[in-house]
């Protein structure tokens, strides 16, 4: 992934409502993404109570909560959140693989934008630097989710 990311736009986020879709496993680095969406959120205005957590056991159920919780119809954006870090096989490669097809797959059928926040990594270390470290994915996963429901309620307009 290209450490070039975009500017974050500058959104008023005091009337999007967001769910997230977290994993409980890799729970502190989980939780540590978790945290830094919430204070990006936090800090364009988005109240508390319009933001709806739900926590599955892996990465690999993250598509399903994300799919429950878009089809509510309640929500401006789904973020879903995980961590798959390699072990001495690539399951974790096939997980991703099929968590970011079918994330795209929910966005698409519930015209729901969902943010794949589900970080695929080598190691530990690349985990940590992303999650708690240097390289803040959750105030990038938090600014596109910001992005995409403003631009899903000015196209509904």
């Amino acid at each position: 992934m290209s450490l070039d990311s975009p500017r974050p736009q500058t959104v008023d986020g005091s009337r999007l409502r967001f769910a997230i879709a977290a994993a409980r496993f890799n729970g502190a680095l989980v939780d540590a993404l978790l945290a830094r969406v919430g204070a990006c959120l936090r800090a364009a205005g988005v109240k508390p109570k319009a933001v709806e957590l739900v926590r599955v056991p892996g990465s690999h159920e993250v598509p399903w909560a994300a799919q429950t919780l878009a089809a509510k119809g309640r929500f401006d954006c789904v973020i879903a959140l995980g961590v798959l870090i390699a072990g001495d096989t690539n399951h974790h490669e096939m997980v991703g693989q099929s968590v970011s097809h079918a994330l795209q797959a929910v966005a698409l059928d519930t015209r729901i934008p969902v943010i794949n926040g589900v970080i695929v990594v080598n190691n530990l270390a690349q985990a940590r630097a992303r999650c708690a470290g240097r390289i803040d994915r959750g105030a990038e996963f938090a600014a596109a989710a910001l992005a995409m429901a403003d631009l899903r309620r000015r196209m509904r307009a």
